[in-house]
């Protein structure tokens, strides 16, 4: 069912868990850092993808809570991609239209990495043809206690409600993901987007995140679009 058909429905928001990039590294003899390079080259492949697709949101989970607990020589190489990123990449989406945002505990990164956060925002505040969210030291959990935290210190009046609990997420003005694709072969949802994937479709796939392209996200929104969403309904 291709893209161009007409016939497709193309789900509003697609999350993305991005998985396998040191394994794929491992598999061509290469450093773990190698891998998390060339996810960086799949990421910006992507992102142009799911643009002439017409997805109007794209998230991507680029580094979890639990990812610190890596080798230290990984996460300094990982902050390293991320400072690069920041530098050289955030121009070109803007270019494209791209609105970047990220989601997550941005505080605990290094100052110049939450001046670059800061920067890419503002720059591509105005822009409209994709948002572009990306989750980093981002936790579906994590995210939870901390919305109701916020609303426990706002002194909110009891039983709190879901509409209450959603206000204070991370982005509660992104509409919930239609779909999320986890790449890499593993089946799980690794602690993202645990509130607003309550009804999303999944699409699994055992190509490794810098394996992953046009063509496949191309195969998910299909498989997609085949499917008849009831929300528990029946």
């Amino acid at each position: 069912m291709p893209i161009d058909g007409g016939s497709v429905k193309i789900p509003v928001h697609i999350g993305i868990i991005m998985d396998g990039n040191r394994r794929w590294a491992k598999k061509k003899g290469l450093p773990a850092i190698a891998g998390h390079s060339a996810g960086m080259s799949a990421f910006e492949n992507v992102i142009d993808s799911a643009h002439e697709f017409g997805v109007k949101y794209l998230s991507l989970y680029a580094f979890s809570t639990e990812n610190w607990k890596r080798a230290a020589s990984e996460v300094e190489g990982l902050m390293g991609l991320f400072r690069l990123y920041l530098k050289n990449k955030i121009e070109r989406l803007h270019a494209r239209g791209a609105r970047i945002r990220f989601v997550g505990r941005t505080d605990a990164f290094d100052n110049d990495i939450r001046e670059g956060v800061r920067a890419a925002e503002e720059k591509t505040r105005e822009n409209r043809a994709i948002d572009v969210i990306i989750c980093v030291n981002y936790g579906g959990r994590r995210e939870i206690v901390d919305a109701v935290n916020r609303l426990l210190a706002e002194g909110a009046e009891f039983p709190v409600t879901e509409d209450a609990v959603r206000s204070k997420l991370y982005a509660p003005d992104i509409p919930d993901p239609d779909l999320i694709i986890r790449t890499g072969g593993d089946f799980r949802t690794s602690n993202f987007w645990l509130w607003e994937g309550a009804y999303s479709e999944y699409y699994f796939t055992d190509l490794y995140w810098p394996e992953f392209g046009g063509k496949e996200l191309e195969l998910a929104i299909s498989s997609f679009s085949e499917r008849e969403r009831r929300y528990g309904a029946s």
